[in-house]
């Protein structure tokens, strides 16, 4: 959410009426989240001016671990050099420590490609922002989901159930810092998930959504305590309930 909001912020001062915008003084504490958007907080260091050039030597764009060899236009400007310079700074502030962490295995290798592309200035904002868009599209969809058999039908589900709340076994990338919550495109997903989870006997979808609007689902090593709750489906190993009365 961060990266690609930082995206569409990039893409706008590139496209800006004013012309092509670099953000001079690039670092984290210059951006904030509002409503979910990523915002500047400080525009005292922008500039619309665009480094001069008389051949294409003039146009290096330099950072402290690498170059990039930039082409001087006829009017005699360094081509892009605002938009590159922003977009390597996003890169290397934002890409690198957020991307490789919290996505679905599925979709990996297309953030990793992002980040690739970005770290060598291949794509430019365009290019970056349709990345982004198609990987949102195949992770509000589901249709990064691979095929596989389907897990569901070794569950029992309980409509109007859930367990009572508490600390419980801890994964990554989780909503909660008590327990395993994350993000699922549907309940059979959230099987496959259990499944992968020693620990998981059971998981509760509810009707809490994430900013993509994709349900969120709690996974739990018990179920015996359950409490009603219009809003919530619990969803158990028939393994793990054999043996013991519902």
């Amino acid at each position: 959410q961060i990266c690609l909001s930082l995206v569409k912020l990039l893409f706008y001062l590139a496209h800006s009426p004013l012309g092509s915008i670099v953000l001079l003084d690039f670092q984290p504490r210059q951006f904030v989240m509002v409503d979910g958007n990523l915002k500047v907080t400080d525009m005292d260091d922008a500039s619309t001016e665009e480094l001069s050039c008389k051949e294409d030597n003039d146009c290096t764009l330099d950072f402290p671990t690498k170059s990039f060899p930039l082409r001087c236009s006829v009017v005699g400007k360094c081509e892009g050099i605002n938009e590159k310079k922003n977009l390597f700074n996003a890169y290397r502030y934002f890409f690198t420590y957020l991307l490789p962490h919290s996505a679905p295995p599925a979709l990996r290798p297309l953030l990793s490609d992002i980040l690739n592309a970005t770290g060598n200035l291949r794509y430019g904002i365009n290019e970056t922002l349709r990345a982004f868009e198609k990987v949102l599209h195949l992770y509000k969809s589901g249709l990064y989901l691979q095929k596989r058999p389907l897990l569901l039908k070794d569950y029992i589900s309980l409509k109007g159930f859930r367990t009572v709340e508490g600390e419980d076994y801890k994964c990554w990338p989780s909503y909660s810092h008590l327990g395993c919550l994350l993000s699922i495109h549907s309940a059979e997903e959230a099987a496959a998930i259990c499944n992968s989870q020693s620990q998981c006997q059971s998981f509760i979808v509810t009707q809490q959504r994430t900013w993509t609007g994709r349900p969120l689902a709690s996974f739990q090593s018990s179920w015996t305590d359950l409490i009603p709750d219009t809003n919530a489906v619990v969803y158990i190993k028939r393994s793990a309930s054999s043996g013991e009365r519902l």
